[in-house]
């Protein structure tokens, strides 16, 4: 076992870093491998908290890859978040008279202030059927992480 003395990641550690989240077919969904690492602060909700969690107690320096089960990302799909949304509370809850088409991401204003986005699944006379899973809920993910300084 060697003795390191290494900066090790905690809860609160300042972090540059490259990193990238991938699917399985290895298309990128976010990197920074290539341009200039990114610099956060771990509890600040810059990365999602699964993503945090897997950083914890790394060294400065580890370069290491995770595969995620949807589970451990983004979670798995719920049949219960796919709903049909009248036309009218389409119209006054988004960008009036768009031309939404199938596979868009919509955003909506939600009830009591704040945003949600789906994606337009169907669109029928009277309403419209939205997928508000997240858009990467059910995929398994691939994590990269090249941690460069832990402060």
């Amino acid at each position: 076992m060697s003795s390191s003395t290494a900066p090790i990641v905690t809860e609160s550690a300042y972090l540059t870093l490259h990193y990238r989240l991938a699917t399985p077919d290895g298309t990128d969904l976010v990197t920074t491998f290539g341009a200039t690492p990114a610099t956060l602060m771990l509890g600040q909700g810059q990365l999602a908290p699964f993503l945090e969690q897997r950083l914890l107690g790394l060294e400065e320096g580890t370069h290491q890859t995770f595969e995620l089960s949807p589970a451990e990302g983004f979670g798995e799909r719920n049949p219960e978040l796919i709903q049909a949304v009248s036309r009218k509370t389409l119209e006054e809850n988004s960008v009036p008279d768009a031309d939404y088409q199938v596979g868009d991401l919509v955003d909506f204003a939600a009830p009591g202030g704040g945003r949600f986005a789906g994606v337009l699944r169907e669109m029928r006379a009277n309403d419209a059927v939205f997928d508000f899973n997240h858009p990467l809920a059910g995929q398994p993910l691939t994590f990269e992480v090249k941690l460069i300084s832990v402060l």
